[in-house]
């Protein structure tokens, strides 16, 4: 098991594309997308069988027990949280015992449980922000290195793809073709420096990102 990640091991502008804190950082953004999924289909799941079934009875217990299960997703997410992002947020208090005994006396306090329900909201809420930190987080992590490293992969292009290099655009328009390809040491070294601009820029695009969920985690699971 890997050790809890603290904030003091924040490191340098110059080191970070390559500490293991971004891509633990990196990591717990592509795994928030099916995290995040399973947490969307449980309430959406549940509040809608509640709401079919709330002409009768049955839908209460349903509804009640969405707080009961976002507060156990909930958990889990705490546990990550501190475990990848350095953030450590103490348990909201637990559901109070019922004033009286019996079923729906129990059913209503479940129902009125302030904290389950704004771990409700947390699934939903992380839903489409999550979707977009992974879509984020992959393509600057996959395009910055891709860029960078092109001088070192450039030769397969004219041995393998018949290109002269790495081709930019090469089109049609009007009866005039226009190509454009990557050849010369220059270009290449402009392209890579771009591309290294990307990769020193990504632990902060992903800082920011997780910075969010960090927020989302202390206000909504706490």
């Amino acid at each position: 098991m890997s050790e809890p990640y603290s904030p003091a091991q924040r490191v340098s502008f110059w080191r970070a594309p390559f500490a293991a804190v971004t891509y633990r950082e990196i990591g717990y953004t592509l795994a928030s997308l099916p995290i995040a999924i399973v947490g969307f289909v449980f309430a959406l799941t549940m509040f809608s069988v509640g709401a079919v079934l709330a002409v009768t009875v049955l839908g209460l217990p349903v509804l009640a027990g969405m707080p009961a299960g976002a507060r156990g997703l909930g958990a889990a997410e705490r546990r990550r949280a501190a475990d990848k992002l350095g953030l450590e947020v103490a348990a909201p208090a637990p559901v109070p015992a019922p004033r009286a005994p019996g079923f729906w006396s129990g059913l209503r306090v479940r129902l009125g449980d302030a904290a389950g329900w704004r771990a409700v909201l947390f699934q939903v809420v992380m839903f489409p922000w999550r979707m977009v930190s992974f879509v984020l987080s992959t393509v600057v992590l996959l395009v910055g290195w891709a860029v960078a490293l092109l001088p070192a992969y450039n030769w397969v292009f004219p041995h393998y793809v018949g290109w002269p290099g790495y081709r930019v655009y090469d089109f049609t328009s009007g009866g005039v073709h226009h190509q454009y390809y990557l050849t010369s040491p220059l270009q290449l070294a402009g392209v890579s420096l771009a591309g290294l601009l990307i990769v020193f820029l990504t632990p902060k695009l992903v800082r920011a990102l997780t910075n969010v969920d960090r927020a989302a985690v202390r206000g909504m699971l706490g």
